[in-house]
């Protein structure tokens, strides 16, 4: 694994008139890594994601493989490439018309190895793109994301419109696929836990600021969940401090930062929370947190 990191923040801001949109982030993305960026709508996922794409200027400094990604993007695009969700697949186009654009479009981009993903499936090269099903349009959105050769790729809710069962499909045959040690993945999506498998690291952006950035191996030492039925020991681990609580069906269930797992087992069923669960959490901590007090 390289040593300079793909992506490099430092105080990056972005304002839109008097709006601040973005507060100073401070992040880095190593190679190799597969990354979540989640948070809400209007959150600023997609202004961080077009400062490292070179599509807006930001103030502070952000480096994209060794380049200011906004002065030098004709250069960056050579290494990088950006998916967004499937209805962005031009409709009116046929298969070979589609690989044929995008071999203008993008320097690494194959279309031999596109074919090569689709041999095998009922994808047609004289097929219109309209007429294909759902499951077709997954298929081929995943060979045109396997057949560039970028080292790092940003899928922006790239399963948007697909049922679980080809959300799935297409996770796990780009991991199994796709993936290597030189490769960088950066995804947002909505339906997180359906990622969190392939997840090496995990961003949580709330109002332009990031609260959570650590590898997923620290999530599942940092955070634990509780589930408590009797009430005396709901009390007790209020007590502990819960980032986050809630009723479920007459238990009463509650997140912890940092709590010793030891001290909540004597009280309830501890797990790791997945991945929604503590998204869920950690953007309504401080309404949480005034309702507690």
């Amino acid at each position: 694994m390289s040593e300079q990191p793909i992506v490099s923040a430092r105080g990056l801001r972005k304002r839109f008139g008097k709006t601040e949109i973005l507060h100073g982030l401070d992040f880095d993305i190593p190679a190799g890594r597969i990354y979540g960026l989640v948070g809400h709508n209007g959150a600023g996922k997609t202004t961080t994601l077009n400062a490292l794409l070179g599509l807006t200027q930001c103030e502070g400094k952000i480096e994209v493989l060794g380049v200011d990604p906004f002065a030098s993007r004709t250069q960056l695009m050579n290494n990088v490439a950006f998916i967004s969700d499937v209805a962005s697949l031009p409709r009116f186009l046929r298969v070979r018309e589609l690989f044929a654009l995008l071999s203008n479009i993008h320097p690494n981009f194959s279309q031999d190895k596109a074919r090569e993903f689709l041999s095998g499936t009922d994808i047609r090269p004289e097929a219109k793109i309209k007429n294909l099903s759902k499951g077709m349009i997954a298929q081929l959105h995943l060979a045109v994301v396997m057949a560039i050769d970028a080292k790092l790729l940003v899928l922006d809710e790239p399963t948007l419109g697909l049922d679980i069962t080809y959300r799935k499909r297409f996770y796990r045959r780009l991991l199994e696929d796709y993936m290597t040690e030189e490769r960088t993945l950066l995804i947002t999506t909505h339906q997180v836990d359906e990622i969190e498998f392939m997840l090496s690291d995990i961003m949580f952006i709330r109002d332009g600021e990031l609260i959570v950035h650590m590898q997923m191996e620290t999530v599942n030492e940092k955070y634990a969940q509780l589930v408590v039925s009797n009430a005396a020991h709901a009390e007790s681990a209020k007590a502990l401090g819960p980032i986050y609580l809630e009723g479920r069906f007459g238990q009463t269930v509650m997140i912890f930062d940092g709590v010793d797992r030891a001290k909540l087992k004597a009280l309830g069923q501890v797990s790791t929370p997945t991945l929604s669960d503590l998204f869920v959490a950690l953007m309504q901590r401080e309404t949480f947190n005034a309702g507690a007090a």
